[in-house]
């Protein structure tokens, strides 16, 4: 994201609306105009001529002016603006040229939008002008007496107002300054509205504003009559309410596809970048690049060789996009390139920089199923394809590729980090010839590099050093040491990583914050060794228990950077502040510089990766995995020392240097924002003065003039190293159209920010510089070899590279070990896409209306059972839901729940008490009956559920199995001194049956083949019953001997009773499992019915430090949603009355997920707000009911309930695998043996 420009008519709508809130009434402006689009054409579109007229019936009444809105320049001066018009002569004009091609100037495009707006009567020396535009350290005001389309030169012209960053601006200021040839009596209005202006400018975070001409009438009225502006889109998430929907145009003459849009909706979903722009679709020459910087480079190198007029496109695919988007993006690439032919083909060059983390086999596996889905297409256009790739996994990515590539007949090359970045271009258009593909059978390692000949043979060329002088960033040293803001653990295990294997003495990242939590300890490695890492949950705690560290890494998000950082740099111990986080706005890193240099603070960002300084300091993911800090030697130093504006690029340019001199010394990537917080100057001011550094890499970028710092330095002898440097962004010569590039600052504001002018004046200055970008290299070697001739460079032998243990994860990604799984689960998986039980995914279990005694079914048995099984399965729960308050298990219940305690607390209390005496016969009486009844079978008994439920099911199967008679087996049992299990009733009889027995009993007898169990059980009760009336057949018993019925060949089950292991899981359920359904619906509601906006609501969650229960998910996001989410919602969508709640957590995930791809609606709060809109909706509950269910718990129990069918499909599942006592490995352990606060952990 960065500035963008907007339409006249979006500018002045937002000044209608605000201009009297920021004047406080005295300044208004009602009328912006009506915006054209080409609905119009379509009588039975949107947007007709007469509803344009029913929604502005001033059209009618008044004098028009008419003008394309499309960012275009000098409208006037092309014949594009029709004034003095009726609304029909307006109408006319606007439809003779809407969507007809029209040249201005060089461009060549479609007019589609216009405004129309009211005629302004008035005098030409009524007309002004003013522009309000940011830099830096301040903001810019020109005024100037005269306006209108012949103003003129006014950069020259104009009275100028520097306004400091933060400052208030004041009218006295403003008449003093700008208002000087304004008549007298006119000066105070437009002072205030100037300021009015301004206030409006600032606070709604606009970075440039031209209104020309300004029009103050006889009235004091002042009115805007042609405007440009540009808003800087970053800061969305704080003006988003009163912007209101905006709609970015692209440039003129270069029309929206329909692709470009499908990639930003793609964008808009995932925490990835995924960027798409067309420049010209029928050229010859596609690219699909990684990395921001990365698709500036490849851009560049192909204008460079002259194919500028056949390049098709620009964007980028990074931020480790998903196996699923890579396929998306290259598919629709792939479809653009196939809309034409040419006779002589089209080139896709796959590109990138060497990734940080993203794992280039995954990616690449989505690029092979668009290869695939294409590859006749590919051979029938001629598309000749050419990858250079490398990161983390490259190897098994070009692997695969190659192999798909022969597979299907495409023959393309593929090359990893041993080719320069964009060498693949020359090779792809022809001009060289093609490289030897490199060997795939193992990753590049370091590259083995000859020592320069005849070393100090020549002359030295170098001037002598100026003064040193001092620096607010801090040069690292082997002792200097951090706190990371944020819970990336990754990256801090990165950093330790590098430290052991610089030899470092002690890890340089000392603690951790991480507000939404308690403070705790987290574990890293140290080498092989296992340290604790503290987390704190506040920046001062952090300072104060840590006062030696110096340098504070913020991984906040741009949401909450401004804040920490401003927080830290009020702490005197730290020194440098590196700011991780894209997207931050550019008037709070304004601010933020401001405080900075006031404070001595050096600034690092926002929009970096960070730094590396070899053997000292490596800040958060920079020089990315540990195999390519090896191929780059950045463990020990060397002797180039060098800036870049982009993160993604700085490790291309580490392999540049180590493969064309002895290595880094140093190296920062200072973001690629368009206000860094420390520019090139700071950097190389501070790598002038240190005697390591012996050479100056310099990567900038157009846009911007922080490159003229650097050339003035350089001309003033402050900086006397040789610098080699290059600026990227060549290529926008090429454009037709203005275009921005990866990074937010990548756009010239002018002549001077160019790339070809910064690249011609650093050369003309003494830099040197090659011809492109491809050329880097070889400049790069050329002087490092000139260097070590005069002998400024003393070259050593290069030592033994150290090892570091590959993390286990990794390791077994890449295949490389292998470990036994601790458990097995047969019933449930959740690792792919969608959770399945027992293979049949959620969403089937949903379309085939398998209901709860299908889901039990898969659970328990691992078999869809027939559905008149699954019912009787149904009818079980239903009749054993409940038997009163007396029995013992709702008792200990009751009593648990008036003494106050929880949920699951008061539920296991109930469930511990359900055994033989109470819960039913069922295991027993199943057993004896069966045994009974069969004989000389040994004893097969269903499965144990629970309870006397289990013992009954297991008497009566026994007794069946055994063939005695039912007379036999009563007096069996009575000659044993035993109860038969299953048999009696405290009041109901023959005479007075209990229906659920009834119920189940003509259920089994009616849909059940056969019944002997049953049988044998109904006889056994007849038998009874002579005895004593209510000795019948009870619930539990025909439970038992029913079920046994319908699964008379399930295996017995052994181990401890399934209610203990049912508590021992139901224990666990709370905050951390299961346990955010009533705290979802408790936050999002009230949340709602206070008011509060979405966006606020967020704000203050954040502020208070408290986590938003019910949002996020491990490895769910917009773009791979979760299918009970989509279940769950889409049904409370379509049955429920309203869904306020459900709808106000979906705008909460909207915003979320613009921090973290994963931060989506989970599945417990996706079941808590639904549950609360169908109380809330369905009209059976008054609202303080409502409230009164959510206070009680009973979201959780609905948790519970249906979490405690996979419990005990867990328990039979382990059974049913035979599966031994369960201990945890050791190895799996960090032992702590010091005593607290010995200087240990």
């Amino acid at each position: 994201m960065s500035v963008k420009p907007i339409r006249e008519h979006t500018g002045k709508s937002l000044l209608a609306r605000w201009l009297g809130e920021y004047s406080k009434g005295k300044h208004s402006y009602a009328n912006p105009g009506v915006l054209v689009s080409p609905e119009v054409l379509n009588k039975t579109g949107g947007q007709t001529w007469d509803t344009i007229l029913d929604e502005n019936p001033w059209l009618k009444t008044t004098k028009l002016v008419a003008k394309p809105d499309q960012l275009i320049k000098r409208r006037g001066k092309a014949g594009l603006i029709a004034v003095n018009k009726t609304f029909e002569e307006a109408k006319d004009w606007v439809m003779e040229r809407m969507c007809k091609e029209q040249k201005i100037e060089t461009v060549t495009g479609q007019l589609t939008h216009f405004l129309i707006e009211p005629l302004i009567p008035h005098k030409q020396e009524e007309e002004f002008y003013i522009c309000m535009l940011s830099h830096r350290y301040y903001d810019e005001l020109l005024f100037y007496h005269e306006g209108g389309v012949d103003v003129g030169d006014v950069d020259s012209k104009a009275e100028k107002m520097h306004l400091p960053t933060g400052e208030a601006m004041t009218e006295a200021a403003v008449i003093t300054k700008l208002l000087s040839k304004v008549p007298a009596g006119k000066q105070a209005n437009l002072a205030s509205f100037i300021v009015s202006l301004f206030a409006f400018y600032r606070d709604l975070h606009f970075a440039y504003l031209e209104i020309n001409p300004l029009v103050m009438l006889e009235d004091n009225t002042v009115v805007p009559l042609d405007m440009a502006a540009k808003i800087d889109e970053t800061a969305n998430f704080l003006c988003a309410q009163k912007w209101g929907p905006i709609d970015w145009p692209p440039p003129f003459g270069r029309d929206a596809f329909p692709e470009e849009a499908l990639i930003r909706d793609m964008d808009g979903k995932t925490g990835a970048s995924l960027k798409l722009t067309i420049l010209n679709d029928r050229g010859r020459v596609w690219t699909m690049v990684a990395g921001g910087g990365a698709s500036v480079v490849y851009a560049d190198t192909v204008a460079d060789y002259g194919w500028g007029h056949e390049l098709a496109n620009y964007g980028e695919y990074s931020g480790a996009p998903s196996t699923e988007e890579t396929f998306m993006y290259a598919k629709t690439l792939l479809s653009l390139m196939m809309k034409s032919k040419h006779p002589d083909g089209k080139f896709l060059i796959i590109g990138g920089g060497i990734a940080n983390f993203t794992d280039v086999a995954a990616t690449f596996t989505g690029l092979i199923k668009a290869l695939e889905f294409y590859a006749a297409d590919i051979k029938e256009h001629k598309i000749g394809i050419w990858i250079r790739r490398a990161g983390p996994n490259y190897v098994e990515g070009l692997r695969k590729v190659k192999v798909a590539s022969d597979k299907l007949g495409l023959n393309i090359k593929v090359y990893g980090p041993e080719t320069h970045i964009t060498a693949v271009v020359p090779m792809a258009l022809g001009l060289i010839a093609p490289l030897p593909e490199p060997d795939l059978s193992e990753a590049c390692g370091p590259p083995v590099r000859k020592m320069v000949p005849n070393p100090g043979s020549k002359p030295s060329t170098q001037k002598p050093l100026p003064p040193a002088t001092k620096h607010t960033i801090v040069t690292a040293t082997p002792e200097t040491t951090s706190i990371v803001y944020g819970m990336q653990n990754r990256a801090v295990q990165g950093m330790l990583d590098f430290d052991f294997m610089c030899k470092r003495k002690k890890p340089s990242v000392e603690a951790m914050i991480f507000p939404f939590s308690g403070n705790h300890y987290v574990k890293f490695y140290w080498g092989t060794e296992e340290i604790l890492m503290p987390v704190y949950t506040t920046n001062a705690e952090a300072v104060k228990k840590h006062p030696k560290v110096t340098v504070f890494i913020n991984f906040a998000s741009f949401r909450s950077v401004y804040e920490t950082s401003m927080e830290a740099m009020t702490h005197p111990s730290i020194k440098t502040v590196a700011i991780i986080a894209e997207g931050v706005p550019e008037q709070q890193t304004r601010e933020l510089v401001q405080v900075a240099e006031e404070r001595g603070v050096g600034m690092i960002g926002p929009a970096t990766v960070g730094g590396i300084k070899p053997g000292c300091l490596r800040i958060g993911n920079t020089g990315g995995m540990l195999d390519n800090i090896v191929m780059s030697r950045l463990y020990r130093p060397g002797s180039v020392a060098y800036v870049s504006k982009s993160g993604g690029m700085s490790n291309e340019l580490n392999n540049i240097v180590c493969r064309n001199s002895d290595g880094v010394f140093e190296g920062v990537a200072i973001g690629g924002d368009r206000y860094p917080g420390s520019r090139f100057l700071d950097h190389f001011l501070r790598y002038q003065d240190d005697a390591g550094a012996k050479m100056l890499l310099l990567l900038g970028e157009v846009g911007g003039m922080d490159e003229y710092d650097l050339i003035d330095a350089v001309k003033s002898g402050r900086i006397t190293k040789p610098i080699v440097a290059w600026c990227v962004g060549t290529c926008a010569s090429c454009f037709a159209t203005e275009v921005q590039f990866g990074h937010a600052g990548a756009q010239a504001r002018g002549d001077e920010e160019t790339a070809a002018a910064k690249n011609k004046a650093m050369k003309d200055a003494g830099f040197h510089v090659p011809d492109s970008f491809d050329k880097l290299p070889e400049m790069v070697g050329q002087v490092y070899i000139q260097l070590v001739e005069e002998g400024v460079i003393v070259e050593q032998h290069e030592g033994e590279t150290p090892q570091v243990p590959m993390d286990y994860t990794w390791a077994k990604k890449l295949g490389m070990v292998r470990k036994p799984a601790n458990f097995i689960s047969s019933i449930a998986d959740d690792r792919g896409e969608e959770l399945t039980y027992c293979g049949v995914t959620i969403s089937d279990v949903f379309a085939k209306e398998m209901g709860i005694g299908g889901v039990l079914s898969l659970l328990w048995f691992r078999r869809q059972l027939p559905p008149t099984c699954t019912k009787f399965i149904e009818m079980i729960l239903m009749v054993t839901a409940d038997h009163g308050p007396a029995v013992s298990g709702a008792h200990n219940t009751i009593v648990t729940a008036r003494a106050g305690k929880d949920l699951v607390s008061a539920l296991c209390s109930g469930l511990l008490t359900i055994g033989p005496r109470f819960g039913g016969a069922l295991d027993d009486a199943a057993k004896m009956f069966s045994q009974a009844l069969d004989s000389g079978v040994s004893p097969k008994v269903g499965p144990r559920f629970g309870g006397a439920l289990d013992d009954a099911a297991k008497m009566f199967t026994e007794a069946l199995d055994s063939g005695v008679s039912p007379k036999d087996f009563i007096e069996k049992m009575k000659k044993t001194n035993q109860l038969i299990m299953g048999i009696g009733h405290r009041i109901k009889s023959l005479a007075n049956p209990d229906q659920r027995v009834e119920i189940i009993k003509d259920y089994a007898k009616k849909h059940f083949k056969t019944t002997p169990v049953l049988d044998f059980a109904l006889e056994v009760e007849q038998l009874t019953t002579r005895k004593r009336a209510n000795l019948i057949l009870n619930v539990d018993g025909c439970i038992a001997v029913s079920f046994v019925d319908m699964i008379r060949r399930a295996a017995p089950s052994r181990g401890r009773s399934v209610v203990s292991a049912l508590c021992s899981g139901l224990l666990t359920i709370g905050p951390r499992f299961g346990g955010a359904l009533d705290d979802a619906a408790k936050m999002f509601s009230q949340a709602l019915d206070s008011g509060v906006s979405p966006k606020d609501f967020i704000e203050n969650m954040k502020k208070t430090n408290q986590l938003i229960m019910g949002i996020g998910h491990r490895i769910k996001s917009l773009a791979n949603p979760d299918q009970r989410v989509e279940l769950i919602k889409d049904y409370a969508k379509k049955h429920f009355k309203t869904t306020p709640v459900l709808d106000f957590a979906l705008e909460v995930e909207q915003l979320t997920t613009r921090k973290r791809a994963n931060l989506i609606l989970n599945v417990d709060g996706c079941i808590a707000v639904s549950f609360v809109d169908m109380i809330r909706s369905c009209g059976a509950f008054t609202r303080e009911e409502c409230d009164d269910l959510m206070s009680f718990g009973c979201l959780n129990g609905l948790f519970v309930l249906g979490r405690s069918i996979g419990f005990i499909g867990h328990y039979l599942d382990q059974l049913r695998l035979k599966q031994p006592l369960y201990r945890h490995p050791w190895d799996d352990i960090t032992y702590i043996q010091e005593l607290a606060g010995s200087g240990g952990s």
